[in-house]
């Protein structure tokens, strides 16, 4: 299992109200995808499709997100993986600018699965 956790800038909004785009948990999701290629084959292979893409929860800037995901299944060349990503920290701009709260329980804001490759050329392990 691979865990990063990022928190989301005025950067990553893309929307009215500070909204960030769910394309940005997909992001994460090919970090957390090429971190376990590399674990696993020695090389970073390539995203080949998501079998299916959940948005659950929205996400703002300042929102602190970890990611996870693991393979779940394995081909010859392909690895099946499964994606979770949970807002842990978000902002209280009603309390005052810097305010933020740790949550006591994570919110699930997106899950997806899908399947990378690594050529067998390319795999080192």
């Amino acid at each position: 299992m691979v865990m990063i956790r990022m928190r989301m800038s005025a950067h990553d909004a893309h929307y009215g109200g500070n909204l960030v785009d769910g394309a940005r948990m997909l992001g994460l999701f090919g970090d957390v995808a090429t971190e376990l290629l590399i674990q696993r084959d020695g090389d970073e292979g390539l995203f080949r499709a998501y079998d299916s893409v959940e948005f659950l929860a929205p996400v703002y800037a300042g929102d602190f997100i970890e990611a996870t995901g693991e393979i779940v299944s394995e081909g010859n060349t392909s690895r099946k993986m499964v994606f979770e990503a949970r807002k842990v920290i978000m902002p209280r701009p009603d309390i005052n600018d810097s305010a933020c709260d740790v949550l006591k329980e994570p919110v699930v804001v997106c899950r997806a699965s899908g399947t990378c490759v690594t050529p067998k050329d390319k795999q080192r392990r």
